[in-house]
């Protein structure tokens, strides 16, 4: 099981690390190595660590990272739910546990198969991509190599959105103005980049629907996930908006933006608003800071009242079997 990964600790030192070696992935930032050296080394990460422990340590809770303590409270729970015909690893993208610490704890058990399973709903490069490339790096330098099989994507799968839709139900929703799903959001340019068949972004609709030229896109995947829990929800189209938070430099990223989108809706009078963020499996930064905490006091400075987020799957026990599902499957 694999997540993005968090700092080892919440110090500036700590998270200059995980940046670098997060922002260095040619999936993450796609640019030309010596650009991509100059912009993370020279610029992102030295300027940013400071700003970004800070986060961290509002985040920080007695347990440490929640990104990497819900991770292991699943691990644990579908050790026990498979049972002892299984082994079961977690493993970060960047930092620890790392991918290499876990594939080597499954080889020296002589494991038969290993299955791939990104804590990633929508498939991204940057994300399940960067995972299952990583995973192939190190399992070619083995010269015995077992069966693998790569969980690509589960955006739409019935058990994970079963459990947004409860958690939303704690919530009264006709008292929210507006919900907003918001997603982690990624340059246009790499949407672009993904699309072999001259699809992505070239008329207004173009995520409304799943289809062969679209399977793989990043955003026709969350706006698929909006629907499904749209549907079970039974919201009307005017209730709801799918948007992209976490926009980082000038260029252009997956729109509407959940910033803007959110000023939109303070201008039109909205004071309560509900926000969903399907794209995470577990509370961390995106969600608790930025939601909770940064759209909450822009909304508020914007003469908005409540930002409310739905409760992210964490260690929920139904989530830990809908896993344990979806590895019987694979």
């Amino acid at each position: 099981m694999v997540n993005l990964g968090t700092p080892d600790a919440p110090t500036r030192g700590a998270v200059y690390r995980y940046l670098k070696q997060f922002l260095l992935d040619r999936r993450v930032i796609d640019y030309p190595w010596l650009a991509r050296q100059l912009i993370v080394q020279g610029i992102i990460a030295p300027f940013r660590s400071g700003k970004s422990a800070k986060a961290y340590r509002q985040l920080w809770t007695e347990n440490g990272s929640p990104l990497k303590y819900y991770g292991e409270r699943v691990t644990e729970g579908l050790r026990e739910l498979l049972g002892e015909a299984y082994e079961v690893e977690l493993a970060m993208r960047y930092q620890n546990p790392s991918i290499e610490s876990a594939l080597t704890k499954l080889l020296q058990k002589q494991v038969s198969e290993i299955i791939v399973f990104p804590m990633f709903p929508q498939y991204a490069s940057a994300t399940t991509g960067s995972v299952h490339d990583e995973v192939m790096r190190l399992l070619r330098q083995k010269d015995t190599i077992p069966n693998v099989k790569f969980i690509n994507s589960y955006y739409d799968y019935s058990p994970m959105i079963d459990i947004f839709v409860d958690n939303a139900r704690q919530f009264e929703l006709d008292s929210y103005d507006h919900i907003i799903f918001s997603y982690h959001g990624l340059p246009q340019r790499q949407l672009r980049k993904a699309d072999d068949f001259k699809h992505c972004l070239q008329q207004e609709n173009c995520c409304q629907r799943i289809s062969s030229v679209n399977q793989f896109c990043y955003t026709a995947q969350c706006h698929a996930t909006t629907r499904a829990i749209v549907m079970r929800l039974g919201l009307s189209a005017d209730r709801y908006t799918t948007a992209f938070q976490s926009r980082l430099g000038p260029e252009a990223w997956a729109q509407p933006y959940t910033a803007a989108t959110i000023e939109h809706l303070a201008k039109n009078s909205a004071k309560r608003l509900l926000v969903f963020s399907p794209a995470f499996v577990a509370d961390c930064l995106e969600t608790r800071i930025e939601i909770s905490e940064e759209y909450q006091e822009e909304f508020e400075a914007m003469g908005g009242e409540k930002v409310d987020l739905v409760p992210s799957l964490n260690d929920d026990p139904r989530w830990i079997q809908a896993i344990k599902a979806l590895v019987i499957q694979n």
